[in-house]
């Protein structure tokens, strides 16, 4: 096969995609165009049609193209094409013209000098006549970033870092990660692979999982899944795409992700808000999953509280933070997702008792939460005169907190107004750190109240010197330094003061702020902290995240090019241009828990005692 056969057979595959709806307004660089031809024109050589992987930064194109050729599955694990210094593709230029766009140009110059391609110098990313905006440049390397199971996209990669030596789990499809990457889909009309990475990651769901002989309970989603490709039935001339998932089992640490499900409905049901499709949460498979994932939380245990226990690094902060046990974040997901379920369970007699859980759940978290982690000037000067070792059912302070607790920077930090809901809470200890994504997501969700919710914000602009400064936004406040550091972190070396999860500052968080002030109706904060964050990102080369108090200097192992930063500020400006389409992500307070709410606090806690409408769990 002539090269210019292989062209013309590229062509007819770029035209046949001309109608596609993922991805039609992305301009091809000359790199995916040659290197495609090239390896087109290798392939058919030495393969004779069977079986060829190509490696390129526009795999869905490529992907039709081993459909020609009739490769069983083509290879999924995203690998960049040519690059440049700054870790970016390079445009190339033929014969002395350089980002040729133009498909019939293309194959005009291909045929006069075929092999004739050298590297050229560009500003951007496949640009055409100077750099690209950074909306424009987030948007391709978002696509770019895309990974595909047998031909059709079901994630994004975690990072597109090619300076780094050390991959380690970045070129994986995370849960958490993917939800931004998901939300910008969706609000731009993209909707087949947020439906393709629910219903896949539903499929791993129900996958065997053991560490050391042991199994987690039933409903648990992956942390993240790698797309694999192998040799079918032991023919290396044929490959099939496999998905490999990682339940915790070989995450650092070894914990098991307790978010991955609660996102999962999350991400759940925003996908039916926004495209209007509700045939995904009616079937009876991912009706299932839901249900797995409900009955994995709301399990009875030894606990006496509402929130959920789990491990020291099972959310976002993956590494020992000194967050274990009923951590906010975890609790603000926790009720999101309790009000998602709830909303797309289906109406049937199999899910009575299930429906009926759920709903005390709610009312017991959202009282716990509200009373006992909400925080002021005003609380905090009650605890400060807090007696202790009270033994009562009217005790004032419930959880024995010793005034002592209360640390020295928090008296300067409380602003007179505003407030903030704390980050854990133990018997006998308080977290009385500032945690972004679980005070922000708590607004989303409804956990918060209305006063609550818009106490946060003033909290944020009142103190925006500490948690924004130079880029939003710190995903902690303040940082553990010293013996503190030490003890609570095990002297983690990546976790050091004012770096990563210890105060480090993380622009995905953006996406978060932005749905919370849509909410509040206070767009300018937003408007503000994405301003504040155009400035550096692309410059930068859209770090993970930054390091120092102020977010002046990357962090120290910080991965560039990193998804959920670019997906992060993509879904703020997509809210900022239509703040009604942060609907699909948010939920309203509930009447009915607030009518439950407020019969909690006028009812006498001695009459909950005794075993009046005990159920006899078992039989004897």
């Amino acid at each position: 096969m002539a090269l210019s056969e292989a062209s013309l057979c590229l062509n007819h595959m770029l035209l046949s995609n001309s109608s596609s709806n993922f991805g039609k307004q992305r301009n091809l660089g000359l790199v995916q165009f040659h290197h495609s031809l090239r390896t087109l024109g290798n392939g058919i050589k030495r393969c004779g049609f069977r079986s060829i992987s190509f490696c390129s930064t526009d795999r869905k194109n490529l992907t039709k193209i081993s459909c020609l050729l009739s490769c069983k599955c083509q290879r999924a694990d995203r690998v960049s094409g040519l690059t440049a210094d700054d870790g970016r593709p390079r445009s190339l230029s033929i014969n002395g013209k350089t980002n040729v766009s133009n498909v019939q140009e293309l194959n005009e110059l291909l045929q006069s000098d075929g092999e004739g391609v050298a590297s050229g110098d560009t500003n951007g990313v496949g640009t055409v006549g100077g750099r690209k905006g950074i909306e424009e440049e987030a948007w391709d390397l978002l696509k770019e970033s895309v990974v595909y199971y047998c031909g059709n996209p079901i994630g994004t990669i975690a990072a597109s870092d090619t300076s780094s030596s050390s991959i380690l789990n970045y070129d994986q499809v995370f849960i958490r990660d993917f939800i931004p990457s998901g939300i910008a889909f969706l609000l731009k009309g993209e909707y087949d692979i947020v439906r393709n990475f629910i219903l896949h990651t539903l499929q791993l769901q129900s996958w065997e999982k053991t560490m050391d002989c042991h199994s987690p309970g039933q409903g648990l989603m992956p942390a993240s899944f790698k797309v694999r490709t192998v040799p079918l039935d032991g023919d290396n001339s044929v490959t099939e795409d496999v998905l490999d998932p990682d339940f915790g089992e070989a995450a650092i640490g070894r914990v098991a992700p307790v978010d991955s499900g609660l996102w999962w409905i999350i991400l759940l049901r925003a996908y039916g808000k926004c495209t209007g499709d509700l045939s995904v949460q009616e079937r009876v498979d991912v009706q299932t999953g839901i249900k797995m994932i409900l009955k994995l939380c709301l399990a009875d245990g030894f606990d006496m509280f509402p929130t959920l226990l789990v491990t020291d690094g099972s959310c976002m902060i993956d590494r020992r933070m000194g967050i274990h046990g009923h951590p906010l974040e975890i609790q603000a997901l926790f009720y999101s997702a309790l009000l998602c379920a709830r909303e797309m369970l289906a109406p049937e007699d199999g899910s009575a008792d299930l429906i009926r859980a759920l709903n005390n759940r709610l009312v017991a978290l959202s009282f716990h939460i509200r009373e006992y982690y909400w925080i002021d000037m005003k609380k905090l000067n009650e605890i400060y005169r807090y007696k202790t070792e009270e033994y009562s059912y009217d005790a004032v302070n419930k959880f024995n907190i010793y005034p002592d607790q209360i640390p020295s920077w928090l008296v300067e930090f409380m602003p007179s107004r505003g407030g903030y809901l704390i980050g854990n809470l133990q018997p006998a200890h308080m977290d009385f750190r500032f945690f972004s994504l679980g005070n922000l997501w708590s607004i989303v969700g409804g956990l918060a109240t209305v006063d609550q919710s818009h106490a946060i914000l003033d909290l944020v602009e009142e103190k925006w010197s500490e948690l924004v400064a130079d880029m939003p936004l710190k995903i902690c406040y303040p940082a553990l330094e010293g013996q503190e550091w030490r003890i609570i972190t095990g002297s983690d070396p990546k976790n050091t003061a004012w770096s990563y999860h210890n105060g480090g500052s993380w622009p995905t968080l953006l996406w978060q702020l932005t749905v919370a002030c849509m909410k509040m109706n206070r767009p300018e904060i937003a408007e503000k902290a994405v301003m504040l964050a155009e400035r550096r990102l692309s410059r930068d080369k859209w770090p993970e995240y930054y390091d120092t108090r102020r977010a002046r200097f990357i962090g120290k192992q910080s991965r560039l090019f990193q998804t959920w930063s670019i997906a992060g500020y993509l879904v703020a400006k997509l809210l900022l241009a239509n703040p009604s389409a942060a609907k699909v992500l948010i939920t309203e307070e509930d009447s009915e828990l607030v009518n439950a709410f407020s019969c909690m606090l006028s009812s006498n806690p001695r009459r909950k005692r005794g075993r009046k409408g005990f159920k006899q769990p078992f039989i004897i």
